[in-house]
């Protein structure tokens, strides 16, 4: 069983102040979305190069998904992987921690189809009250 399974919020007990900067920082870095469109295609296609990556994260410019595989490389998410070859070839792929990382929004996507048919009602009598 893991660590999350075992855990159950007590409102009583005492933060890790390093815990609490460490989940404002990963709520800031998923929150963004090219972050969670690059997990998302990481975790459906395995490792990729930096082009296909680029073609599967629609509308993301190269700068952007630069910064983005940096970010997440930097947080253990990712692995780069450089090949000594000509050209260069350089590949990118989920970590242990990036594929729980991935695992533990799956839990919005269901969310998200159990709840759909209320939000999108939601939304239009909040429109329709214009």
């Amino acid at each position: 069983m893991s660590t999350a399974e075992n855990f159950a919020y007590d409102p009583n007990m005492p933060v890790d102040p390093r815990v609490e900067i460490l989940v404002n920082e990963l709520i800031g870095r998923v929150a963004d979305k090219w972050t969670l469109l690059v997990l998302e295609e990481l975790e459906d296609h395995g490792t990729c190069r930096f082009t296909r990556l680029s073609k599967l994260v629609p509308g993301i410019s190269q700068k952007m998904l630069t910064q983005t595989l940096r970010a997440m490389e930097r947080d253990g998410l990712v692995h780069r992987t450089v090949y000594p070859v000509v050209p260069p070839k350089v590949e990118y792929g989920l970590t242990a921690l990036g594929h729980s990382l991935g695992e533990a929004f799956c839990g919005v996507w269901q969310w998200a189809e159990a709840n759909l048919a209320d939000v999108e009602s939601a939304r239009a009598a909040f429109d329709g009250r214009g």
